[in-house]
């Protein structure tokens, strides 16, 4: 398709946009607390109900859009973003606030799952991992970038202006959409055509290596903060500088993963969690050592971007009758993933000891191991 590299790009700027709305909250949950008058509890709202949203609404949401014309998919969501950012920052109630957040999150799968199909569709079949791998850049540039870009913005001008950022990051993302954007028709497949491949063998031990693979990863990260707080002795700016570097990683993993995929793909899966593995025992026996923690840090961002490679390839070539579904799947599921390794966490954290996250995560993934070796043995053919 003609002009698909600037296509290409926007979603990557509608993507990045998207997710620091989502995740950028994270490091100013203080200033929010402070500004509505409420407590850090209730703060944290502003992240939990936003993720439930997406893990509900990515189950159906991309497949009922998937037959409306695409441009008009993300003129819309971008729309609702920015309009609902631009409320929330004026507005004075933190019930108004919430549901100025939760609204957004309804769309949200929309345009990251169409996102993701429409990369693979305008490019030649053997560029189409490419070509995701780089929207899949613009939502870990939005969850890990997003976020200290956002908390200098707060920290500096207030709550009202960060909520603007986010407003202004989606305005740009819907003006370079109803300019540079063509028309592409969505699909006349039934519904019910791609829901039927839930029903599927393959895909359901993909769903469940996905959301595995996610709850091994965040049951690691979940409290990387703490974790580097209180074995490392790293804070401050020098905290903000390490999980710069992290992020700056994974974004560079996102491209090595579409590359590693591309050239051996059942040799990368499965050997994702053994690595991963090997890392986090580093990170536990090494933890106490400045130094080596820092690149070890830097070793697990690149990981975590092949990581989301991964997990985004696993459910589509499990349904690739269905991207949207299998998309918007791939959304939901992982923040299942996410809740449960966080959970996970929290619970070892508490009986343990922050250190020992690491050893409960491995333990994840070695049960996802199994699962993505049952697929990749038993499904092959299939895939």
């Amino acid at each position: 398709m003609k002009n698909e590299n600037i296509i290409i790009y926007i979603m990557m700027l509608g993507t990045f946009g998207v997710l620091s709305t989502e995740m950028g909250v994270v490091g100013i949950l203080p200033q929010i607390a402070e500004y509505f008058n409420v407590n850090i509890t209730q703060a944290g709202l502003f992240v939990s109900l936003f993720a439930l949203t997406i893990a509900i609404c990515g189950i159906f949401m991309p497949l009922v859009f998937s037959k409306f014309d695409r441009k008009k998919s993300f003129i819309l969501v971008l729309a609702i973003f920015t309009i609902f950012s631009t409320i929330g920052a004026f507005v004075t109630d933190f019930n108004i606030a919430l549901i100025c957040r939760i609204i957004p999150a309804i769309f949200h799968p929309i345009y990251c799952g169409l996102a993701l199909t429409v990369a693979a569709e305008i490019v030649e079949p053997e560029k189409a991992q490419d070509a995701v791998s780089k929207v899949i850049m613009g939502v870990s540039a939005g969850m890990i970038v997003g976020v200290p870009i956002t908390t200098f913005v707060a920290t500096n001008f207030g709550y009202q202006y960060a909520m603007m950022w986010f407003s202004i990051v989606t305005l740009i993302a819907l003006i370079a959409t109803i300019i540079f954007f063509p028309s592409l028709p969505g699909k006349e497949q039934s519904y019910g055509g791609q829901v039927s491949v839930a029903k599927t063998g393959i895909f359901i031990i993909s769903t469940l290596g996905v959301i595995f693979l996610n709850a091994g990863m965040y049951t690691s990260y979940s409290y990387i903060s703490e974790f580097l707080n209180a074995i490392t002795n790293i804070f401050g700016s020098e905290l903000s500088i390490v999980l710069f570097i992290y992020g700056i990683a994974s974004i560079a993993g996102n491209w090595i993963g579409a590359k590693l995929l591309n050239s051996n793909t059942n040799k990368t899966v499965l050997s994702f969690p053994i690595i991963f593995s090997i890392l986090l025992l580093g990170v536990f026996t090494f933890g106490s050592m400045k130094i080596p923690t820092i690149i070890l840090m830097a070793l697990w961002g690149l990981l975590a971007g092949i990581g989301n490679d991964i997990a985004q390839y696993w459910m589509v070539s499990a349904a690739p009758q269905a991207p949207e579904f299998a998309n918007g799947i791939f959304l939901s599921m992982g923040n299942v993933g996410v809740t449960i390794g966080t959970t996970i966490a929290g619970a070892v954290v508490l009986s343990m000891g922050v250190q020992y996250v690491m050893l409960a995560a491995i333990a994840v993934l070695i049960l996802d191991l199994i699962l993505l070796f049952i697929r990749t043995n038993r499904y092959t053919t299939e895939a």
